[in-house]
């Protein structure tokens, strides 16, 4: 028999459950996909908005919007279309019902359990696909599926039971392609980590005007040492790339931003009989201030491991 057997509401951030059916089996090919639940809200953020998993007589079906992601667990003969329809549905109460800021700043699992109420009432309307009212809907639905197929996730994919191994998604329709390695996102940026790449965008800035002028003075006369030119327009590469190390993720990160700043400190060195000592001062506060603020902002820890 073809049926709805479960559905949850999680957050996409973090793969905090906010609400999800309390009626489900205890059999132990729930529990396996209960497992694969847990697995899939770890990496929301990393997949596209539209998946499907098949594990056996079971699928998973979710969709995610607006930071949240809607799953559901049924048989495997039930209908793709109808399955989704059901995620349409689920995923447009709980926005009418629960504004963003309030999803975005709960700190507790299951915090909005109440849906639980129209979790059940929906599902027993789709388990009874005789008396569903929404042949309109269903027919948007099933030309949305055929323009853009959920994108099917194998058990493969998953790795261990702990969580993912790794995910290579490919080319994904309606999104481009997914990144094999997706870069290990960072802790939120705070103001003294805005004030310190505007400060970084500037020096870079100041060091490439002060470069070209270099360049201009060479070519008028012969005399000027082309080696000021280097050290202005090396000052400029290192600015910037301590504003990509405080976006961006890398290898040795902490180690780049050091050696980053000791090359701003050796070009300012370099440059002594050019600036005055404010202007030095400027540059090599600035370049240790941004060290600072990479060094603070590190990569987000692990997801907590609900018991989705």
């Amino acid at each position: 028999m073809s049926m709805i057997l479960s559905a949850s509401v999680v957050r996409v951030r973090d793969g905090l459950p906010l609400s999800a059916s309390t009626d489900y089996d205890q059999s132990m090919g729930m529990q396996e996909c209960r497992k694969y639940f847990k697995m899939l809200s770890k990496k929301l953020s990393q997949l596209p908005d539209r998946c499907t998993l098949k594990t056996g007589q079971y699928n998973i079906n979710f969709v995610s919007s607006l930071g949240v992601s809607y799953m559901m667990l049924c048989t495997e003969n039930y209908p793709t279309v109808l399955a989704f329809c059901f995620l349409d549905e689920l995923q447009k109460e709980f926005i009418t019902t629960y504004n963003m800021m309030k999803t975005n700043s709960a700190i507790r699992p299951y915090c909005f359990i109440e849906f639980d109420n129209f979790i059940q009432r929906t599902k027993q309307r789709y388990n009874n696909t005789r008396s569903l009212s929404t042949k309109m809907n269903l027919a948007d639905m099933q030309t949305e599926i055929k323009l853009r197929p959920p994108y099917q996730i194998s058990v493969s994919e998953l790795g261990s039971a702990n969580g993912f191994s790794h995910v290579s998604v490919g080319e994904y329709k309606g999104t481009g392609k997914i990144s094999a390695a997706p870069h290990q996102r960072l802790e939120p940026v705070t103001l003294p980590g805005v004030v310190s790449f505007v400060l970084s965008l500037l020096c870079g800035a100041l060091n490439l005007i002060r470069g070209f002028h270099a360049i201009e003075s060479l070519l008028q006369n012969e005399g000027e040492d082309f080696s000021y030119v280097i050290a202005f327009f090396l000052g400029t590469a290192a600015c910037l790339y301590q504003c990509y190390l405080f976006v961006y993720y890398t290898g040795w990160r902490n180690a780049k931003s050091f050696l980053t700043f000791g090359l701003i400190c050796l070009c300012n060195m370099y440059l002594y009989e050019l600036r005055n000592l404010w202007q030095l001062f400027f540059h090599v506060t600035v370049g240790a201030f941004s060290t600072l603020q990479i060094r603070l902002r590190q990569p987000q820890g692990k997801s907590p491991d609900y018991n989705v």
